[in-house]
């Protein structure tokens, strides 16, 4: 008999108080009678996402390499539309699993084979977090003289308390957040527009460079893409029957749109203020409006950042917790949530807290080496689900190690490391630790401009594929017809809990 998901609706879950308003699952299955939400709510979420100053410098790639404003905004459009696009279609997978992303990636790399992607993942994590504890503590004392040590603790408690309460309060807090800053970017955007705004056109304002341009268009793709991980995290609550077209255009339309407003204005201001700090410039050229409009703006900034902190520690959370389960069983309950968020807040906060400045930069670089190791998964991930299996799977299997999935799905495994390998004659790496790397086409052919990722994604995805003409699909049937049972079962006792 198959193991069945956990799941737990006790009368301590439904007291009533503060306490009841945490989230109570974690990387069990979301039961039918437990599923809501609406699409507008994912454009809302993930347009908040990226409506912080960290996508700003996203904007300053292409005017540091000597492209023309156009240009630069012209190549980050392009780029986040493609990035944003792997992202999208991850959304769709939450409403059909019901789970975590990371947890159904058993099903493609094994019920323990998943430890492969899970460690790039959480480094993702808790690299975004360290990186945004930094900026947040040096930005805010530079823009207010605040005290950068507070900061950073208000920063690590702030973010590990959203991740506790966890879905439903980062979806309500990000809707809150989006309402109140829109309005302060929409007067400085109109602003800069109309003329009103200061800035000056350069004497030199560059043009169009091959190289410049692709670099600003993989920027602007890798920042979305990075996403990949966290999508269904955030829609495995959303109701089964959930459209597919529908939820893809939400995400996209969500993370895109606030990711190209806001590299534009990083162009603008690198091309017309001369800024190279996001929220500074934020507030230079909001207060260049009308004082203390930059001030207030750079606040929300930073506030959203913050929330966005607590998506990476729910997320953080979520990939920890998968970790163990795959080794050791973990029975969902709140303990275990509370417990693995304080963990990660108190390791990103005394990494963060030991920090130099300077050596955000390599904090950040380290994310390029995050994309090359999450950029082969990305793309086993959803050929497998679109063109393998086609969205259908033994829920409960991937719960057990004896499943249909197995222990280590050697497919997904050869896939994902072949992509990888693929990825290193097209890398450049950045400096990291003192170590950098340039493969060989970036010094021969490419103008040192970095496709690995582009290589990644089409290796690994074609390696999968064609591995999986071996698989025989239609023989998982008996196990997810088996499986639908049991989860129809756990929905009838999950609605009586309610009921009573």
């Amino acid at each position: 008999m198959a193991a069945q998901p956990r799941t737990q609706t006790t009368a301590e879950e439904l007291e009533s108080g503060l306490l009841s308003q945490i989230e109570v699952h974690s990387i069990d299955w979301i039961p039918d009678p437990e599923r809501h939400g609406k699409n507008w709510q994912q454009s809302m979420l993930w347009f908040l996402g990226n409506f912080q100053y960290f996508t700003i410098p996203i904007g300053f790639v292409g005017p540091s390499l000597g492209l023309g404003l156009g240009w630069s905004i012209l190549a980050g459009t392009l780029g986040i539309a493609f990035g944003t696009l792997f992202m999208a279609f991850h959304a769709t997978q939450g409403p059909i699993f019901g789970l975590p992303q990371m947890i159904q990636t058993r099903a493609q790399l094994g019920y323990r084979g998943v430890v492969v992607a899970l460690f790039a993942v959480l480094f993702t994590y808790m690299a975004f977090n360290v990186a945004d504890q930094v900026l947040m503590s040096t930005g805010l004392h530079g823009a207010f003289g605040w005290n950068t040590g507070l900061v950073a603790i208000a920063t690590a408690v702030l973010a590990a308390l959203l991740a506790i309460f966890g879905y439903d309060w980062v979806h309500r807090v990000f809707r809150f957040l989006l309402i109140i800053s829109f309005p302060c970017y929409a007067i400085i955007s109109v602003a800069i527009l109309v003329g009103h705004a200061g800035g000056t056109a350069p004497h030199h304002p560059g043009g169009f460079l091959f190289a410049a341009f692709m670099a600003q268009f993989s920027v602007a793709a890798a920042y979305n893409i990075t996403y990949a991980p966290y999508v269904s995290d955030y829609s495995r609550y959303m109701p089964r029957d959930t459209s597919r077209r529908g939820i893809i255009a939400a995400v996209f339309f969500g993370a895109s749109g606030s990711a190209v407003w806001l590299i534009a204005l990083g162009a603008w201001l690198a091309t017309r203020l001369g800024v190279s700090d996001g929220l500074v410039g934020l507030q230079t050229v909001g207060d260049n409006v009308a004082a203390p409009l930059g001030s207030i703006t750079a606040v929300l900034s930073a506030t959203c950042l913050l929330a966005t902190m607590g998506m990476n520690a729910y997320g953080g959370m979520l990939t920890v917790l998968t970790g163990i389960d795959s080794f050791r069983t973990v029975k969902t309950s709140r303990a275990w949530r509370v417990i693995t968020i304080i963990v990660l807040a108190a390791i990103w906060y005394a990494i963060g807290a030991g920090i130099s400045t300077s050596a955000v930069t390599t904090v950040l670089n380290s994310l390029t080496l995050m994309l090359y190791l999450l950029v082969p998964w990305t793309a086993l991930n959803l050929v497998d689900f679109f063109f393998v299996r086609h969205g259908h799977y033994a829920i409960t299997d991937i719960f057990r190690p004896d499943g249909v999935y197995g222990k280590w799905g050697w497919r997904g495994l050869t896939a994902y490391f072949a992509g990888f390998v693929a990825e290193i004659p097209f890398m450049v790496l950045p400096p990291i630790a003192g170590f950098s790397y340039t493969g060989w086409f970036p010094n021969h052919v490419t103008n040192g401009v970095d496709y690995s990722w582009l290589i990644g994604l089409a290796v690994s995805g074609l390696v999968y594929w064609l591995a999986c003409r071996s698989l025989d699909v239609p023989a998982e049937q008996s196990a997810i017809e088996a499986s639908e049972r049991e989860l129809r079962a756990i929905d009838v006792r999950a609605a009586q809990a309610a009921a009573d």
